[in-house]
């Protein structure tokens, strides 16, 4: 079976949904993909994904440029495909595109599916409303009706008449099916861990070379300002009131210098300068070696339209790693904890995160034991290799229909 599949992302990519899931473990069923996106700015290795072919478009210009590019690349791809060589158009996260490929689908008489990763429309209208409400300005209100108009095509156009429509989470599901979507259309694809990778690495924990004394703390992921990582430091002062040598491992990084200095600022402005660690982006290998040195793991998830239906990464691959880990009340993440009781289900506070963290700290040992059940859990229920079975499923139960 050949699919083709259209992505925002640049190529070759780092999101698992994508370079893992299509480039490793579909094709194990018999699930080739074509792959169109952009160019990637950085020099990175494709790796062993299997893609049956990748297409970016040019790289240089202008933004406008650039997105005219894609565009042709786009449309060249979807003309291409024929009902001989191609079993289904996929979409992923993008309205024009979406519409576009739903409408070369339908005249050629492929099925059309979409893929929806997270509330595109509905993220970009709450910060246009955001931007407008302080700044005003053309601009602004321009992204807005974008937007706004984004949202009618997909909801009131797109979905009703894809063939399928995956999307992130069972919240996410629940969100669609209550906007119209059939649910015999809809499937649940959460993130997964690439638990072969995990094995074939052998992870031993290690620690920073002066930095290896006394309770450590650790969260893996990005260190934007949307995911709230203030919260982590505020909840480290409040540890540190009953574990005084209790430190914070922040592996990661963040789009902007300023937003990893403004992070640092607020530790030293606690008396934390010297408790709390940034490493910057690491290789997952060396990251993961950095993570299992810690005692316990803090996936904090904020609590908002865009991110309850999101499926987050880091606490899977907390627990595939078997780490103590407390995690806060975001949808996706106490559906694991609860399935798996492998970790520390807390609520969104940052009190509610410290007590969490103490509760594992008294007594690291059986924290550890506890969270040993985490391995057997993702590879039953998150491993991408009972991930990619169920998509698969659902393409040639598409393709039968």
């Amino acid at each position: 079976m050949h699919i083709l599949q259209i992505v925002p992302e640049a190529l070759p990519t780092f999101r698992a949904d994508v370079a893992v899931l299509f480039g490793d473990y579909l094709p194990r069923h018999g699930v080739r993909c074509a792959l169109v996106g952009k160019p990637s700015e950085l020099a990175v290795s494709a790796g062993p994904a299997q893609f049956e072919r990748v297409d970016v478009s040019a790289r240089g210009g202008g933004r406008l440029r650039r997105e005219l590019s894609f565009l042709a690349t786009c449309a060249a791809a979807l003309l291409r495909a024929s009902r001989r060589r191609c079993a289904v158009i996929q979409v992923r996260d993008m309205v024009s595109i979406g519409l576009l490929g739903l409408i070369v689908a339908r005249c050629k008489g492929i099925p059309f599916a979409y893929w929806m990763s997270f509330l595109m429309c509905e993220g970009r209208i709450a910060r246009a409303r955001a931007l407008v409400a302080t700044h005003g300005g053309v601009r602004n209100r321009l992204v807005l009706f974008k937007g706004l108009l984004e949202e009618r095509l997909l909801y009131r156009f797109i979905l009703p008449h894809a063939q399928h429509v995956f999307v992130q989470s069972e919240a996410m599901l629940e969100m669609m099916a209550g906007k119209g979507v059939p649910r015999e259309r809809l499937s649940a694809v959460p993130m997964g861990v690439d638990t072969e990778v995990l094995a074939a690495e052998a992870v031993c924990g290690e620690q920073l070379p002066d930095w290896a004394d006394g309770p450590l703390i650790a969260y893996l992921g990005t260190l934007d300002p949307s995911r709230q990582i203030v919260r982590m430091i505020d909840a480290l002062a409040i540890v540190r009131a009953t574990v005084p040598d209790a430190r914070l491992l922040l592996i990661g990084g963040a789009a902007g210098q300023q937003d990893v200095a403004q992070l640092q600022a607020h530790a030293a402005q606690l008396g934390l300068g010297e408790a709390v660690r940034i490493t910057g982006w690491l290789p997952s290998e060396q990251a993961w070696k950095l993570l299992m040195g810690a005692d316990a793991a803090v996936s904090y998830i904020p609590r908002s339209l865009v991110y309850d239906v999101s499926s987050p990464t880091k606490l899977l691959e907390y627990l595939a790693l078997g780490m103590p880990v407390v995690a806060n009340d975001s949808p996706d993440q106490v559906r694991v904890l609860e399935g798996s009781d492998a970790g520390w289900l807390v609520e969104s506070s940052t009190e509610a995160m410290a007590d969490g963290l103490l509760r594992i700290l008294h007594d690291v040992p059986a924290a550890r034991a506890r969270a040993a059940s985490g391995p057997a859990y993702i590879e039953a229920q998150r491993s991408y290799r009972v991930i990619a079975s169920a998509v698969a499923l659902q393409y040639r139960n598409m393709v039968a229909r």
